[in-house]
C-alpha cells in the first residue's frame, strides 16, 4: 500500500493493498475502497462511501460528503461507487439523504469532468460522460451512456434517458429522451437522435432507422403525443419500445 505520509487515514477505512493514497488526502473511518484505486492528492472521501475497484480521483474531489440539504441532520445516509470511473478535479458528489432513499450511486466506467456536482440521492448510471461543471440537483437519474455537456444544470427529479447527448449550457428542467439530441438555443428542444454518438456506440443503420422514425412522428408530424405513442409502438425492435415506455413514465414530462 502506498499511503503518503501527509495524508489522513481514520482508523476503520478499509483500503486493499493495492491503493495509491497521494499527498493531503483526508478519508474517513467508514470509507471502503476497492483494488487498485488512486487519489492523486488532496481528495477528500467521507461517511458510509463504498468504492470499487480501479477509480482515479483527482485534487480536490469531495466524494460522500454531507448533502446541501437544510433538511438533513446527520442520518447516517450512505454513497456507493463502482468500478473504473474517472473523478476529474473539483468534483462534489454528496451521499444520501434519509427521505430521499439514502443513497447516491454512481455506476462504473464513467467520466465526470472538472466541478461537477452530483446532488443527494441521485443515481448516475454507467459509461456516462458528465462534462465541465455539469450540475445534478438532488434525486436526478442519469440513465446509461448518457452525456451531460459542460455548464448544465439538471433540476431536482429530473431523468435523462439512456444515450441521451444533452449540449453545453442547457437548462434541463423535464425529463430528456433517450437516445436524443437536445440542446439549448433559444429554448430547450430535442433536435432527433444522438446520431453521432449512437454509431460510435455500435448502433447498426437498422436501429438508427427505427429511432429516426419513432423520433419523426413525436417530433416532427401533426399528431399529438398520445397518438404518436400508439404508433412508436408499432415499430419494430426494442428500441422504439425504450422511447414510448420512458415517455409514459415521465412524470415532469419530457423535452420535445
Amino acid at each position: 500500500m502506498s499511503i503518503h505520509p501527509t495524508a489522513i487515514v481514520a482508523p476503520g477505512a478499509v483500503i486493499p493493498d493495492s491503493c495509491t493514497i497521494g499527498p493531503y488526502c483526508t478519508i474517513g473511518p467508514e470509507v471502503k475502497l476497492g483494488e487498485a484505486c488512486n487519489l492523486v492528492s488532496h481528495v477528500v472521501i467521507d461517511g458510509r462511501t463504498s468504492m470499487g475497484a480501479r477509480n482515479i480521483i483527482y485534487p480536490f474531489a469531495s466524494v460522500g460528503v454531507a448533502p446541501q440539504d437544510l433538511k438533513y441532520n446527520g442520518e447516517p445516509t450512505e454513497t456507493a461507487i463502482g468500478d473504473d470511473n474517472t473523478i476529474r478535479e473539483c468534483v462534489t458528489i454528496s451521499r444520501g439523504t434519509e427521505k430521499g432513499g439514502g443513497i447516491t450511486r454512481v455506476g462504473s466506467g464513467n467520466l465526470l469532468m472538472a466541478y461537477v456536482h452530483i446532488g443527494h440521492d441521485s443515481l448516475v448510471g454507467s459509461h456516462c460522460i458528465l462534462a465541465n461543471a455539469a450540475t445534478l440537483a438532488g434525486h436526478v437519474v442519469i440513465e446509461d451512456y448518457a452525456s451531460v455537456g459542460a455548464f448544465s444544470p439538471v433540476h431536482q427529479f429530473c431523468t435523462v434517458g439512456q444515450y441521451a447527448f444533452i449540449g453545453g449550457g442547457t437548462i434541463v428542467t423535464q425529463d430528456v429522451l433517450p437516445f436524443s439530441l437536445t440542446s439549448s438555443r433559444r429554448e430547450n428542444k430535442a433536435f432527433g437522435i444522438n446520431k453521432v454518438g449512437l454509431s460510435r456506440r455500435g448502433f447498426s443503420q437498422e436501429r438508427l432507422n427505427t429511432l429516426q422514425k419513432a423520433f419523426r412522428l413525436l417530433l416532427a408530424s401533426k399528431i399529438n403525443t398520445s397518438q404518436a405513442l400508439e404508433k412508436i409502438r408499432e415499430l419494430e425492435g426494442e428500441d422504439a419500445k425504450i422511447v414510448a415506455d420512458f415517455i409514459e413514465r415521465s412524470q415532469r414530462g419530457v423535452i420535445k
